[in-house]
């Protein structure tokens, strides 16, 4: 037991979730506190004590939800990415053909970027979870979400197909995607909306096509 509980805390795992309203309350206070740290000096400043100092708590109450500061960014995350999941499900459920495909593939990064520029806090944690490797799981557990979701559009639209080559697709697409975007935060607000306009053009047409040529 004790061994399980510390591998769940090397891996950047809240130490628990409170039920109770005092436990929530304190629980979504460190969370709050963390994310105006975080906004104001970055992830990588973020330290216990000063969220210790900030939330009028003791060391012992931290921890006894959070185990280190991995734990409350990988917290922030999952919610921040349950808001991605929400709008990547809502508009591929409007896809009933190629065309709508690529609408809603325009419709997602435009929705993603002005997402992160809303929340810069975001776009910080962002970076912290690809910078950390206890935290990468965060992003490939998000990152293959969205490419089964796409996946299943696949499978709908070209039925006939094989399926580790439509999953190959949906994979490598998804990636794309979250490549573009993260190019396009990294440049100024201009800059970087020229730049998705330009990677919504390079998007296929009709995948359909990609699955008929065979690679080089």
């Amino acid at each position: 037991m004790v061994r399980r509980k510390r591998e769940l805390q090397s891996a950047g795992q809240p130490r628990r979730i409170p039920r109770q309203q005092r436990g929530r309350e304190r629980f979504e206070k460190i969370l709050s506190v963390a994310v105006e740290l975080i906004e104001k000096n970055g992830s990588d400043a973020l330290r216990m004590s000063e969220i210790v100092e900030k939330a009028e708590l003791s060391f012992g109450a931290l921890y006894q939800y959070f185990p280190d500061k991995s734990s409350i960014i990988r917290t922030l995350a999952e919610r921040f990415n349950e808001q991605g999941r929400h709008c990547v499900e809502e508009e591929l459920a409007k896809v009933t053909s190629t065309e709508t495909l690529q609408q809603a593939l325009c419709n997602i990064v435009d929705q993603y970027c002005d997402f992160f520029r809303r929340e810069p806090v975001m776009r910080d944690i962002w970076h912290a979870t690809q910078a950390d490797k206890l935290l990468q799981q965060v992003d490939a557990e998000d990152m293959e979400f969205h490419s089964k979701r796409l996946f299943e559009v696949l499978e709908k639209l070209w039925p006939e197909r094989e399926k580790g080559q439509l999953l190959a697709i949906a994979r490598l697409t998804m990636h794309l995607l979250a490549a573009a975007v993260r190019y396009s935060i990294s440049l100024s607000e201009q800059e970087g909306r020229t730049a998705i306009a330009l990677y919504k053009r390079m998007l296929p047409v009709d995948i359909g096509r990609l699955l008929d040529n065979p690679p080089c």
